[in-house]
């Protein structure tokens, strides 16, 4: 009984010696082990706001074509209604004014935001989304209502 307290307690002991002496660095490795951690975080870094800063910019330039793309619709809705009675196409008139404003305003909210994080580009994305879908829905009320 006692050969076998004195194994198990003579395994025990070299096992705690080897992971003592496997986990104990000297204080250059851990100084050299935090440095690459930070180069690697710093590269992580950059490469995020990389690919943020590539997505605005896609972006930027898919919903300037959707605006563009609006302004061309509104100027053929107006060609097309040119030869409307009066009371019509002051009704038309109308409402392609507010259309054209909201296009307009839409421009000038996307190019006014400026880059302040990926949280918050996220959260302006959706909402102008949102706003870009209503506007298209608005579009094509007003062109589904003239018989197109």
């Amino acid at each position: 009984m006692k050969k076998t307290i004195l194994a198990i307690a003579l395994c025990f002991g070299m096992t705690s010696a080897a992971i003592i002496s496997i986990s104990c660095n000297t204080p250059s490795e851990k100084v050299e082990d935090a440095q690459n951690n930070v180069r690697q975080a710093n590269k992580d870094l950059d490469k995020a706001n990389q690919d943020y800063l590539i997505d605005m910019e896609s972006y930027r330039k898919a919903t300037a074509e959707k605006i563009d793309a609006n302004n061309k619709s509104i100027a053929d809705f107006n060609a097309r209604i040119a030869h409307e009675k009066v009371e019509a196409k002051a009704n038309y008139k109308k409402k392609i004014d507010a259309l054209q404003q909201k296009n307009s305003d839409m421009k000038k909210k996307l190019d006014d935001y400026k880059a302040d994080g990926k949280d918050q580009w996220e959260k302006f994305k959706a909402e102008f989304n949102h706003d870009m879908d209503k506007l298209g829905d608005d579009f094509k009320s007003l062109t589904v209502g003239n018989g197109k």
